[in-house]
């Protein structure tokens, strides 16, 4: 039987500028979940893992991925340079631009 694998082993959907906007008092570090807004009426949670650096000032900028939870919820809805807000409840704390999308379900050009 095969094991089903958890959101942190799974491959990442897409690849990202992380842009934070200094709202945030403390660093943010791998792992971490915030809300991103991928549809203009949905919201969904997903793991950041930036390349380089263990942590992003409140103000900084990383490239690196997101992992988000069931995209097959909000099919086609990304392309390239696609800028999403990075939310913590109601306030947004950043930004992330689509620079590369792996999962083909995400990608708007895919459905064409």
């Amino acid at each position: 039987m095969e094991k089903t694998k958890t959101v942190y082993e799974q491959e990442p959907d897409v690849e990202v500028l992380f842009e934070f906007n200094g709202t945030r008092r403390t660093p943010v570090a791998e792992g971490y979940r915030p809300h991103h807004l991928v549809n203009d009426n949905y919201l969904t949670t997903g793991i950041h893992h930036y390349y380089d650096v263990q942590t992003v000032s409140p103000n900084g900028t990383a490239n690196g991925t997101i992992t988000f939870l069931s995209p097959e919820a909000y099919p086609h809805c990304l392309w390239i340079g696609k800028k999403l807000n990075i939310q913590e409840g109601a306030r947004i704390v950043g930004y992330a631009t689509i620079l590369k999308i792996f999962n083909p379900i995400l990608s708007k050009e895919d459905n064409i």
